[in-house]
């Protein structure tokens, strides 16, 4: 699963507080056991940083296809799935920014 959601700015307080809450998914109910943000991984972006609309929020979500409906779920009313066109670009900037910082890396280590 390669997923992108959207949300407004002004959103954002609250949506920290869901994904950083239960990150061992020791509180998570059938069928959603074990599940959370911090064991499936995500990265946040503000619109002005990946080049697009400038008061939402982009979260990235890349991991085993069951996380889908766990994260649909605990960001309702809070985010949406971004649409397709929207979701490929963020994830190529998100992916371009991984390349780079990789290569820097290689070229400070040798």
């Amino acid at each position: 699963m390669k997923c992108v959601f959207e949300a407004l700015m002004e959103k954002k307080a609250e949506l920290l507080k869901v994904l950083e809450a239960d990150p061992y998914g020791e509180q998570s109910a059938a069928p959603y056991e074990k599940m959370s943000f911090a064991r499936l991984g995500y990265k946040m972006k503000e619109g002005a940083q990946v080049a697009e609309e400038k008061d939402k929020l982009y979260l990235v979500f890349r991991g085993s296809d069951d996380y889908l409906p766990f994260v649909k779920a605990r960001l309702e009313g809070l985010a949406v799935q971004a649409p397709a066109e929207c979701s490929a670009r963020v994830m190529a900037k998100v992916e371009e920014e991984e390349s780079g910082a990789e290569q820097g890396m290689g070229a400070i280590f040798g």
